[in-house]
């Protein structure tokens, strides 16, 4: 077990090394080849950081663990918004531009409800999957044509999100980075797998909970990183744009290349399909109100998600011990803490709407 805990921690480390190396690669790349910074913020940073969850579902799916790459990609998808949004709005309010408001947020929000949609009847296929890969193409194609009307406040908005050091301004050494990035990314992706499953078998836990906590977190960690630096460098809406984008890459391309690799495609377990899911919905929605409250994640709104989040981690822990008070507080959450919630949000709404 020992040798599986270190397995699991040079998987992570591997993991996170590889989609730094390969986002910094990718980005120099793409600006050297005269791409715009905002299509590259957009996709390569964004998608970049979510590389982690791409090699681990998609080895979990040749390895015929469909729980674990589902679990992987609701857990990051319900931890991104929750935790790295709600730490990153405790260090400062986070306000968010426009574009994201208007676009990426709806989009996310339809992208979700799909993959529920998908699920509903035990899996999602090799057909469907190979649909969810070809609107990620559509949705990158989208924003290249888009960029090219972006005005220059925008362009400069995300070329702050491009590498400007000295010593990978070569072209063979930025595809060094991308292709050492992505030998790490497998690599890692193959211990962390390997060793989650061990970890589940050996405490009796389902892979679906090991994906959902666990491993989602882990392979959430460059999301959490460029998210948190953001933050505290005054780049607040890039770390919405991070997360958010990061979402939509691990629901279309994610899930849609886990799928087409995987013989049948994905199984979709009951737990999934009768909660997690269901959470991650809810947790796309939860971002609807910044459309009508203003451009801003406030603080509290910050600490309430971060609440969440803890809360959905209980109720895992404390389901998978098949646990006698989880009766109780999933009775607590639904009937006192949801609907508090949601006065609390139509309140500020209502404070925050203009006059007239």
């Amino acid at each position: 077990m020992l040798m599986q805990v270190l397995t699991f921690g040079l998987g992570l480390v591997a993991l996170i090394a590889g989609a730094e190396a390969m986002v910094r690669g990718a980005s120099r790349l793409a600006a050297s080849w005269g791409i715009s910074p905002l299509v590259v913020g957009l996709t390569v940073v964004a998608f970049g950081t979510s590389a982690p969850e791409m090699a681990v579902s998609v080895g979990a799916a040749l390895s015929g663990s469909s729980d674990l790459a589902i679990g992987n990609v609701v857990g990051s998808n319900i931890a991104n918004v929750l935790l790295i949004l709600g730490i990153s709005a405790l260090i400062a309010p986070l306000l968010v531009h426009e574009q994201i408001i208007r676009q990426e947020i709806p989009i996310m929000i339809g992208a979700s409800l799909l993959v529920v949609v998908m699920a509903l009847d035990g899996g999602i296929g090799r057909v469907e999957a190979a649909l969810l890969f070809v609107l990620v193409i559509a949705y990158t194609v989208y924003l290249v044509v888009q960029s090219r009307r972006a005005s220059q406040a925008v362009e400069d908005e995300f070329a702050s999100e491009i590498p400007t050091s000295s010593w990978d301004r070569h072209w063979g050494v930025q595809t060094a980075l991308v292709l050492g990035g992505l030998g790490l990314l497998v690599f890692g992706a193959d211990w962390l797998v390997g060793a989650a499953v061990v970890f589940a078998r050996h405490f009796g836990v389902s892979d679906l909970v090991i994906g959902l906590t666990v491993v989602a977190v882990g392979t959430s960690m460059p999301e959490i990183a460029t998210s948190l630096i953001a933050a505290l460098r005054g780049q607040r809406d890039i770390a919405v744009g991070n997360v958010i984008g990061s979402n939509i890459f691990n629901l279309l391309a994610v899930l849609g290349a886990a799928g087409m690799v995987s013989t049948g495609g994905l199984d979709v377990p009951e737990a999934a399909r009768n909660f997690d899911l269901w959470v991650m919905l809810a947790v796309a929605f939860a971002c609807l109100p910044i459309l009508f409250t203003g451009r801003e994640i406030a603080r509290w709104e910050g600490a309430v998600f971060l609440g969440y989040y803890a809360a959905y981690t209980l109720y895992l822990v404390l389901a998978a011990q098949q646990h006698d008070s989880l009766p109780a507080y999933s009775g607590v959450m639904l009937s006192y803490v949801m609907p508090l919630t949601v006065v609390t949000l139509a309140v500020s709404f209502l404070r925050r709407r203009p006059a007239g």
